[in-house]
């Protein structure tokens, strides 16, 4: 199942005369008091792109937003039907939040904005964003963010209802985002790479919100390969058979509790042309369905567990991404998929397993699965050689409570965890480091094996570092490396806000795509 898509285009005509269905522009809350420009605390300030739709409302535009109930609230939007003033027959202001001093409004702030309004669109099939553009070194990031914030905004995910829903509207089909100069070769190219972005990032949300029975691992497996050939990467899928005589003892044992055989998918990007030599590697968990497996989980929200598979679906869209944009850096995908089922045939607690880079792993719970099925896709991408590796995972339920639902935590080599917190800051995926204490690496000592999965005494304290510290287990010396746990990002149970949906977000594909990209140009 796939979304609908929408096409952006940028457009140079003044926003009153476009004969679009509607115009969005933006506006701002006052709260800094009465000052002789902007006037008192409680008005509304309208944002630069809106001066030709105030002019044709004779000044009178925020007054009547005002009475409509407008406050410029982040994320507001309020409809005005314009009665032949403009073109449009619908004006739609969306809130900006304060004025910031001397400042176009951020990136964020932007894409935010542009994927409410364009969200609460649906059903028109031609909206026209007039948003507050910088014109200074800015303005790429300002444009780019508008232009994913419209289309991840649109998203719907096509769903498997068999009736017709008379109150379900269509996203809205076409954007256009209005410009100084629609013919600049630079804003193009902006336009262009959020296309592209936005288009993993969907992808994304697509097979994290497929529903599990048809994307168990062979399914998923076929699906990313599928995809990665027409898009021209090189690929190699792993077959159960292969997994076992290869030694990847951790993706074997998740994987042998379900009818529906593990895969290990491995997705390679090399460019044509002279590169810096570095390497990147990227490592996605893909449990395509959580159980627990014999340390079963409570019944209550385990139907949210479709989406343990969202790192691996994050790295198989940045792959098709990367091959797009045709970065200068070598780049490697590596998705271990398994399905975590109890089973006459599961693995066990108290077994002992023995991982690709032939560690010895006792395992004291079985809904640990996904460290098990990194560690050996971690040690296969050190085999294969890389400079740099980023793993992504659903992994602990303690980076929510640590973190919350929207930031993910970052452990690993220091200084990388810090380039991805610069990273996640750029594009709106924010991201905190945290630390690998000795201590919790010293609870996790075996009396029979190199390392349990888990904390010995079951402790849970410091769960999510837990998961870090196992993970640094099969990272080659040299390799710099960051975990980066989206357990909370990945997934939105609430209502759409800003320009997620419900469902799959699509985290952390922005962050892994900027690294990417910054590894090609600084190393």
């Amino acid at each position: 199942m796939t979304s609908s898509s929408t096409t952006l285009s940028l457009v140079d005509t003044d926003p009153a005369e476009l004969a679009v269905d509607a115009v969005v522009i933006g506006v701002h809350s006052q709260t800094t008091g009465p000052d002789a420009t902007s006037g008192p605390a409680g008005t509304l300030l309208l944002a630069d792109g809106a001066e030709s739709i105030a002019a044709a409302f004779d000044g009178k535009l925020t007054e009547t937003l005002a009475l409509l109930g407008a406050t410029g609230g982040p994320g507001e939007v309020i409809k005005l039907a314009t009665l032949g003033t403009v073109t449009a027959p619908l004006v739609v202001a969306v809130g900006l939040g304060p004025e910031p001093t001397g400042a176009a409004p951020g990136p964020e702030t932007l894409r935010r904005a542009a994927g409410a309004a364009v969200r609460a669109l649906a059903g028109a099939p031609r909206v026209a964003l007039s948003l507050p553009l910088p014109d200074d070194a800015d303005a790429p990031a300002a444009l780019r963010a508008v232009a994913e914030g419209a289309l991840l905004g649109g998203y719907r995910f096509a769903g498997y209802k068999t009736k017709p829903q008379p109150t379900r509207r269509e996203p809205v089909a076409e954007v256009l985002i209005a410009v100084p100069d629609a013919a600049d070769q630079a804003a193009r190219a902006e336009v262009d790479r959020a296309a592209v972005v936005a288009g993993a990032v969907r992808t994304t949300r697509d097979w994290v919100n497929t529903a599990p029975n048809e994307l168990r691992p062979p399914a998923f497996a076929e699906a990313v390969a599928t995809a990665a050939r027409a898009a021209g990467l090189d690929v190699e899928v792993l077959d159960e058979a292969e997994l076992r005589a290869g030694g990847y003892g951790g993706i074997t044992a998740v994987g042998q509790g379900s009818e529906a055989p593990p895969r290990l998918v491995k997705l390679t990007w090399t460019p044509q042309g002279e590169t810096n030599g570095k390497r990147v590697a990227l490592v996605g968990k893909g449990i395509t369905f959580d159980t627990g497996g014999i340390s079963i989980k409570s019944a209550q929200g385990m139907w949210e567990m479709k989406s343990d598979m969202a790192g691996a679906a994050a790295v198989g869209a940045t792959m098709l991404a990367v091959a797009a944009l045709k970065p200068s850096v070598t780049v490697t995908g590596y998705l271990p998929m398994a399905e975590n089922m109890p089973s006459g045939t599961s693995y066990r607690p108290g077994d002992v397993v023995t991982m690709f880079n032939g560690k010895r792993v006792e395992v004291l719970n079985t809904d640990a699965e996904g460290r098990m099925i990194l560690g050996d896709a971690m040690a296969r991408a050190c085999a294969d050689g890389t400079d740099y590796l980023f793993e992504t995972s659903t992994l602990t339920g303690g980076q929510v409570v640590a973190l919350g639902k929207r930031i993910a935590g970052v452990m690993g080599t220091p200084e990388l965890c810090e380039r991805v917190r610069e990273a996640g800051d750029a594009v709106g995926e924010p991201a905190w480091p945290m630390p690998l204490p000795d201590d919790v690496r010293k609870g996790m000592d075996s009396d029979v094996a190199d390392i349990s999965q888990v904390n010995a005494g079951m402790d849970r304290a410091g769960h999510m570092l837990q998961g870090g510290v196992f993970l640094r287990e099969f990272v080659t010396d040299g390799v710099a490396w960051a975990h980066i746990d989206i357990a909370g990002p990945s997934y939105h149970v609430g209502e759409p806000t800003g320009y997620w949906t419900k469902g799959g977000t699509g985290v952390p594909v922005r962050t892994l795509l900027q690294l990417v990209e910054d590894v090609a140009a600084h190393g």
